[in-house]
């Protein structure tokens, strides 16, 4: 019989990556999102060339994870979604983006 091996240390920065963010729509909504204070989803559909099912799918990912606020407000007659990050989710992408520096070798 052998020995049993100890648990191996995970070492490599990948392990470091939110699982969360690192799907490329929630990656993309993520980085949309953090070079604004907020966008429409419209904007932020078009942005993404996602559809509208699609986006709402990710987002309530997002949302539920604390990384994403959702405003509902009306503009005249017309239904209008605002979305920004939290501070949770923006640093949360900040840490996605520094680990990411780490894997290419790149100081963030």
């Amino acid at each position: 019989m052998s020995a049993a091996r100890p648990p191996q240390e995970h070492t490599h920065p990948r392990h470091d990556l939110d699982d969360l963010i690192h799907a490329p729509v929630r990656l993309s909504i993520m980085a949309t999102l953090a070079a604004a204070e907020q966008a429409d989803f419209r904007f932020l559909k078009e942005t993404i060339e996602v559809s509208d099912s699609l986006l709402s799918k990710h987002l309530l990912a997002l949302e539920e994870a604390g990384y994403v606020n959702a405003t509902k407000a009306f503009e005249g007659k017309r239904p209008r979604t605002w979305l920004s990050l939290t501070d949770e989710g923006r640093a949360a992408f900040t840490r996605y983006m520094d680990v990411l520096h780490q894997i290419i070798g790149k100081p963030s």
